[in-house]
């Protein structure tokens, strides 16, 4: 009886603790601390891109200008040359997962879900690039965010 019993917890211990490796598994310290990033960043490129179409809000005579707290939280201001600006905000994170660590951001319009992004980094410079559906703009200007990939480069201010 007092081996079945044994058996049995441990069977419900190795169920219970699986490590399927499909876990979320997310830290602010990975090639980089994201406290790094405290500060203010201003946009060279602030490109969004879907299909054929491409629209840098710098090359356009507009600007973006990120500010980071040590914890990660951001608020990036999007002054486009041709409308009022707009704010979004969400918290930047590394996503560990099979021994690598990928650069995400939780935006505050998806709580729950992030996207992850390629990303350079050198203390002054830093480069996101976002695949398919990382970002959105309204292209049309007509009040309806379409879903796009993002390419910004930021120098510190």
């Amino acid at each position: 009886m007092k081996t079945t019993i044994t058996l049995l917890v441990l069977l419900f211990l190795s169920l219970g603790c699986s490590s399927d490796g499909d876990e979320d598994v997310t830290t602010k310290d990975g090639p980089f601390a994201i406290s790094e990033l405290a500060g203010t960043w201003d946009a060279t490129k602030a490109q969004f891109s879907v299909s054929t179409t491409s629209v840098d809000l710098i090359e356009q005579g507009g600007s973006a200008r990120m500010t980071v707290q040590t914890s990660g939280r951001f608020s990036l201001i999007l002054n486009p040359a041709d409308r009022p600006a707009y704010t979004v905000s969400g918290e930047m994170f590394w996503e560990a997962w099979q021994g690598s660590y990928y650069f995400a951001i939780e935006w505050d319009d998806d709580p729950g879900d992030w996207d992850t992004y390629g990303h350079t980094y050198n203390g002054t410079v830093l480069s996101l690039n976002g695949g398919a559906d990382t970002g959105e703009y309204d292209f049309d200007n007509d009040g309806d965010f379409e879903s796009c990939s993002i390419h910004f480069i930021f120098e510190r201010g």
